[in-house]
């Protein structure tokens, strides 16, 4: 990536390392605003209707107002006090074109990669217990990327090829399935069982195709954006962030591409080659294709070995910018891969008389392994974190450091949702009576059937929420009343305030949810696996003989999971169209992708792009070279996900610069969502560590905001307080002469229009004004 490119009011001076400016020219001061989730555009963050792009593209830009460009080279513009502020926009990187829409495909995968990334903190010697766990992060995400191929299988393969193409009565009401059909008046060639398999396989493997171009495609526009050069300079901050290679992942994603490809690959194959395999070993196959089915199954076997030690060695480093790429790892086993899928196809589709297709393709066994080994690396996984919690406990930790493996068997339950929407919505449509054809497997009825009990227990759940938000509002009121003293009472107005308060304290009531959501789906979950093997039938035929109160609620619950997993694929279809054809519903969308893609693709390279990956380079490029080319000062100043960027940003600047930097972050979720969910990166101690490095930080927080709050450092953090006190919210409770018309409620949003930004503003920028940095306390790292 080219260096953002500098406008002439910049100053930049002739010579590589920014020589200091002539003296008779006054130092300059700017303000570079990040955005928070949701997206916005330029003239909003700027607050005028006329901006200039300075630097960037349609995607990602750096903007300043028309008018400071223009006075930027006139003796007024030089001699300015306050900053001039610039708006980097960034919204384009998640909601940009159309081809986002295709994003919600990959939701499972976002959210298993977010899993990796909420690893508890711990001492510098439980390597490998890191280690492992990072690996069976990785193995959750490859098993979701087969299961998704499995579910495409499933749909092709099983219901449409296997078994709708082999019934008459089904093949007669599909004319388009009438050449694959072995009763049809167009049957031939392609009626084979074995044939039919092999046509079928090209939708699950254009599914991967897919999947391998979108991944690719980001692959090129986000992973592979060079970061800062940093010469030989040591990273010093207490979190990874702050090492060279963090935000630069092209070889790690291309390795993990590369695994999962042939991951699907290899899905498909088995799917095709073990229906012919399990024919030939009947009494009286054909002895060559018996052993040629013996031998793709042990190739198979080998290339699934081989994807799972790819996938558990992380095959890359953050301490450094890791140029390399495994080129022949990369190019050669999704080619091997490819080439085993064509012999499997090859071997499928020979002649084998008197086959036929009977019942099911696999039965339960695919998709029960795949739940069986999801619910035990889960496990496994919460192991590991409970001990890596242990080793250095933190109080503020959500779930007390679960909240990885917990999110991990979210993403589980997330695919396996969207897996048997797909299968049960496909079966009703070829097969609308249900008594043509088996339909799927038995296990996917019964884990839509778990849904309805899961919605009851969270619905209790939230009433249990709501009614202690109603408490909190009461209980608030006192205080809200004290921080207006000077001002008349009114009863309404001071319970709107109140519960407005108690709402936003819902945020920090996100791991009991999840705790709670998480424990019941894997009791769910056991129980339906359990259920599905030992009866072989869905719930309702299963209960068929039992007390006339369990045979109910069991018809009920396979009935309302069968209708409520159709109303959310629909849903589901709905919103992704949406998204394609409207902007404002992809903005909408976007913020999804705003807060669950800010980490790079570590554990799921199908995963949507990361894309810090982009924004983090652009930030430190465009502070590098200002800061060099003026020597002034610099406040980055961050709302919400912004301030999350900002301090990213803040850990990949040289020491150098940070010197002339401060840090302004408002309405910031750093400690209360990033703290407690990502606690090894963004826990205390990397908290307390970036302060340390950037001592001119302030923060700016309101009892009313949902998503930000006080940073709160362990012991003020070495330096400065970083936190300001809760700022009013709303300015005045009432009319005053300063606001004759009631002041609003801004909670989230509008920062800015409070008194004391301004005020913070201007105090970090008098600590950077000499022109050599303090020297540090020798306290610090």
């Amino acid at each position: 990536m080219e260096r953002a490119q500098e406008s002439s009011h910049d100053g930049i001076l002739a010579g590589s390392g920014g020589a200091a400016r002539p003296a008779e020219r006054p130092e300059e001061a700017l303000e570079l605003l990040v955005h928070g989730v949701g997206g916005t555009t330029p003239e909003e963050m700027l607050n005028d209707p006329r901006t200039v792009r300075i630097a960037g593209d349609d995607t990602a830009a750096v903007f300043r107002r028309a008018a400071d460009t223009e006075e930027a080279d006139t003796p007024a513009g030089r001699s300015r006090s306050r900053p001039v502020p610039e708006a980097y926009v960034w919204c384009n990187l998640t909601s940009g074109n159309g081809s986002r829409a295709l994003w919600l495909l990959l939701l499972p995968f976002m959210v298993v990669n977010l899993a990796h990334w909420m690893r508890p903190s711990v001492p510098d010697r439980q390597i490998r217990a890191v280690r492992l766990y990072g690996a069976l992060v990785r193995l959750v995400g490859l098993t979701l990327t087969v299961l998704l191929v499995a579910a495409a299988c499933e749909v092709a393969l099983d219901l449409t090829a296997w078994q709708c193409a082999g019934t008459r009565a089904c093949a007669a009401d599909h004319s388009w399935l009438g050449f694959l059909s072995p009763g049809g008046s167009g049957g031939g060639w392609w009626s084979a069982p074995g044939r039919r398999l092999a046509l079928a396989s090209v939708v699950p493997l254009a599914l991967t195709a897919l999947l391998w171009y979108l991944s690719r495609r980001t692959w090129n526009a986000y992973e592979s954006q060079p970061p800062l050069d940093r010469g030989t300079e040591q990273p010093t901050g207490g979190s990874a962030l702050a090492q060279p290679g963090f935000w630069y992942g092209r070889r790690l994603v291309a390795r993990l591409r590369a695994a999962h490809t042939a991951a699907g690959l290899l899905t498909v194959a088995a799917g095709v080659g073990l229906a012919a395999a399990r024919e030939d070993r009947a009494p009286g196959g054909p002895a060559v294709l018996d052993t040629l089915g013996r031998v793709l199954s042990v190739a198979l076997a080998a290339g699934a070995v081989t994807v799972v030690w790819v996938v558990c060695r992380r095959g890359g480093t953050d301490r450094r910018v890791d140029l390399d790429l495994d080129g022949r790892l990369v190019r050669w086993l999704p080619l091997g891969s490819l080439v085993l899928l064509g012999a499997t196809l090859v071997y499928a589709g020979w002649e084998r008389p008197g086959w036929e297709s009977r019942g099911r393709l696999h039965g339960d066994a695919p998709f029960g392994g795949l739940a069986v080994t999801h619910a035990a690396l889960v496990v496994v996984l919460a192991v590991v974190a409970h001990l890596l919690h242990r080793s250095l406990p933190d109080a503020r930790a959500a779930m007390r450091g679960l909240g990885g493996p917990a999110v991990a068997l979210l993403a589980c339950a997330l695919g396996g949702v969207m897996a048997g929407g797909v299968a049960q919505r496909v079966a009703d449509w070829l097969d609308g009576t249900g008594t043509s054809i088996d339909g799927p497997p038995v296990l996917l009825t019964w884990q839509a059937s778990v849904i309805p009990p899961l919605l009851m227990i969270l619905l209790a759940l939230c009433l249990w929420l709501v009614r202690r938000t109603l408490r909190r509002a009461r209980a608030e009121r006192a205080a809200v009343e004290r921080d207006y003293p000077d001002e008349a009472r009114d009863a309404d107005r001071t319970a709107a305030i109140a519960r407005t308060r108690a709402l936003a304290g819902l945020t920090d009531a996100a791991p009991l949810l999840i705790a709670v959501t998480t424990t019941v789906t894997l009791l769910l979950g056991t129980a339906a696996v359990l259920g599905a093997f030992t009866t072989g039938e869905a719930p309702g035929p299963a209960a068929r003989d039992a007390h006339p109160f369990v045979q109910g609620a069991a018809e009920t619950a396979q009935a309302l999971g069968s209708w409520l997993i159709g109303l959310g694929f629909i849903l589901f279809v709905t919103w992704g169209r949406r998204a394609y054809k409207d902007a404002s519903a992809r903005r909408t969308i976007g913020i999804l992708w705003d807060v669950g893609t800010f980490w790079p693709r570590a554990a799921h390279p199908f995963a949507p792009p990361c894309y810090a990956e982009r924004a983090v380079p652009d930030l430190t490029w465009r502070i590098d070279t200002w800061t060099r080319a003026t020597g002034g000062r610099l406040v980055i100043s961050g709302h919400s996900q912004g301030s999350v960027l900002a301090a990213a940003t803040a850990w990949q600047l040289p020491s150098g610069v940070r010197g002339r930097v401060a840090l302004l972050t408002y309405g910031s979720p750093l400690e209360r969502l990033y703290g407690r969910w990502f606690p090894a990166h963004f826990g205390p101690e990397a908290l307390t560590a970036l302060h340390q490095d950037v001592d001119c930080w302030r923060n700016l927080y309101r009892l009313t905001d949902p998503i930000g709050g006080p940073v709160r450092l362990p012991d003020g953090g070495g330096g400065p307080d970083v936190d300001c006190a809760p700022l009013k919210d709303p300015l005045a409770h009432g009319r005053t002469v300063r606001h004759p018309l009631p002041a609003p409620v801004l909670g989230h949003s509008d920062y800015q229009a409070d008194p004391a930004f301004a005020g913070e503003r201007e105090r970090l920028l008098a600590r950077l004004r000499p022109e050599v940095p303090a020297p540090r306390p020798e306290t610090r790292a």
